[in-house]
């Protein structure tokens, strides 16, 4: 079984996991978008504090769902994450920031991070926005999908027509 196959059957695990809880279609949807919204942040170190205050703060939400939606940013994931946040901002901001390509990135030293720093939180902000109500339609219509599946398939096997 190779990365990607190992990976996908764990995605799948959690979000029957998440199908089967007990917590409203809504909230489900709600936590998976706001901690998409988390893990596209460039906050990288501090996701796990923003889900737990997020979780806190936010009670109508399903707190697994937000932790499991933050996990879009993954170790595979996070570069490309972050360099399409960093170009939104730089579009955004009209282009008179630095490329992100391999020279840059060989002589960058923690000086340069200035000239990255708000075009990166800019365009991961939009970004993260983009997604999160995306993450939120998607999440929500599977959601019902499944649980509709699911109460059609309890009723067909115990005698009752729907």
């Amino acid at each position: 079984m190779n990365f990607f196959s190992c990976n996908l059957k764990r995605l799948k695990e959690k979000f029957m996991i998440l199908i089967k809880s007990n917590s409203a279609p809504e909230h489900i949807a709600l936590g998976v978008a706001i901690g998409v919204f988390i893990g596209v942040t460039p906050l990288y170190g501090f996701h796990t504090v923003l889900v737990i205050i997020t979780a806190i703060l936010i009670p109508k939400t399903n707190k697994i769902a937000i932790l499991i939606g933050s996990n879009i940013s993954t170790p595979p994931t996070a570069p490309f994450i972050s360099w399409g946040g960093y170009e939104i901002g730089k579009i955004l901001l009209g282009g008179k920031y630095p490329a992100i390509q391999w020279t840059y990135l060989k002589h960058f030293r923690y000086s340069d991070i200035k000239e990255i720093l708000f075009p990166l939180f800019l365009g991961s902000f939009i970004l993260g926005l983009v997604l999160a109500v995306c993450s939120y339609f998607i999440m929500l219509i599977l959601v019902k999908k499944f649980r509709k599946k699911k109460w059609k398939r309890k009723s067909y096997v115990s005698g009752v027509k729907s």
